[in-house]
Parts: structure tokens; sequence; C-alpha cells
């Protein structure tokens, strides 16, 4: 009787394990579109918002379609290696799809690499959107800054984290700290790139000549905030190049 009994709950749990695989499998395969285009529309509105444009999970591809005008794809000499327009693809991989983090581990090692750049015009005022990833205290940080026509002065930037401390780091994401980077500059007036750094103490700290090129740290989240900076220099710095060989 116990060994009919144990074959019993034996083949009962194997059946519930594989009825159980199987429905989430096709769970997972049912959901994995839906997954992958509330990425893609998060994605759409970071990219929107840099530049002052409010989106929603609902129109931002919409919204994206209308207002992002080109995608780039830029080499490490500043040439253009892919363009995306009118949903025609010259190139082989189209900047939307370019995976930073691959990029810039292959940076890392001294390897040719690939830098997304997006072209909008919004209200008759056109903007290059960057696209920018690091990494904060307890996770990476990324975000997108938009630069106006002059690909020199902040239009504006929209920050985002992993795990940064709330109330401290995690302050990036918030109005209050964004918005001192619009009106910055990322160069020198004698042309020289400098990005725009966060200063630990206030931008009035810095020199007079300096202050164009800083924004207040956040107070308590100085790690984040160096985090920023970093990022902001090294993803930035993949433009220059580009932008030169516009002037």
């Amino acid at each position: 009787m116990n060994s009919n009994s144990n074959s019993y709950i034996f083949i009962y749990s194997v059946v519930m394990v594989v009825i159980v695989a199987a429905v989430l499998s096709t769970a997972a395969t049912v959901l994995k579109p839906f997954q992958e285009q509330n990425k893609k529309n998060e994605k759409m509105s970071s990219i929107l918002a840099s530049a002052k444009i409010e989106s929603t999970a609902e129109n931002a591809e919409e919204l994206y379609n209308k207002y992002i005008t080109k995608e780039l794809v830029i080499n490490a000499n500043g040439d253009i290696v892919g363009t995306y327009a009118n949903g025609e693809l010259d190139g082989d991989i189209r900047a939307f799809d370019v995976n930073i983090k691959t990029e810039q581990f292959k940076q890392g090692k001294g390897e040719d690499f690939l830098s997304p750049l997006y072209l909008c015009d919004y209200n008759g005022e056109k903007y290059y959107i960057i696209p920018m990833l690091g990494k904060g205290l307890w996770g990476p940080v990324w975000g997108n800054i938009a630069l106006e026509a002059d690909f020199n002065t902040v239009a504006g930037v929209i920050f985002d984290h992993k795990g940064e401390t709330p109330g401290l780091g995690a302050e990036i994401t918030t109005s209050a700290f964004e918005d001192q980077f619009v009106g910055k500059t990322i160069f020198k007036e004698n042309g020289e790139f400098i990005s725009v750094k966060i200063q630990k103490g206030g931008a009035k700290t810095l020199p007079a000549n300096m202050q164009d090129h800083a924004v207040d740290a956040i107070s308590g989240g100085t790690i984040t905030s160096d985090a920023v900076s970093h990022m902001m220099k090294s993803c930035l710095g993949n433009y220059v190049e580009y932008s030169k060989k516009q002037k």
C-alpha cells in the first residue's frame, strides 16, 4: 500500500512540475513581446524627456517617430557609419539598437566602438540627444542629455538609476537636480571639451569662468554625484570628434 502511495505521489509531482513548467513557458512566450515593447517605450520616453517632450507609454512611439527625425551611429573617429530616417536604414545597425554597455566594453579593451546619436526637431528647435551609461554607488546609472543646435549648450537632461540610496544618490532623478544642467555648456570658449561637472560644495565654489560647466552636487550623495560626472565626461567625450567635423 505504501509503495503504491509513494508511486502515486511521485507521478503526481512529476505531472504537476511538467504542467507548471509548460504554463510558465507559455506565459513567458506570450508576454515577451509586451515586455519588449514596454522597454522600447521606456527608452523612447527617456530620449524624448531630455528634450522636455512629455510622453506616456501609450504615445511614446508616436511622439518619438514624430520628433526624432534621424538616428546616427558614430564611430570613434567621429564619422557617421549608420543612418536611420523615415523608416530607412543606411548601415548595419540603427542607433536605437546599439547596446551602449557592449560598446563601452569594446572601448575599454581598445577596440573599435560605436556611439548612438539622435537628432530631434521640436517646436522649431533642433537638438542632439546623447544617451549615457555609467556606474553608480550600488549599480548602473544612466540617462540622456539634449544639446542645442550648437552642440554645446545643454537643453535638458534626464537621469535614472538601479539602486542609488533614496534621499541621497537617488536625487539625481529629481527635477531640482536635473534642471541645473539647462544652459550649461560642455565646451570652453576656446573649443576645448570639458563636459559638465557635479561640484561638491556647489558650482559657485569654482572660478567664475568654470561655473558655466558645473552644477551643485547632491548633499550626502557625493559618490553618486561623482559617478554622474564621470559618466557625462566619458560618454560626451565620444562625440567630440563628430562635433568638430560638423563645424
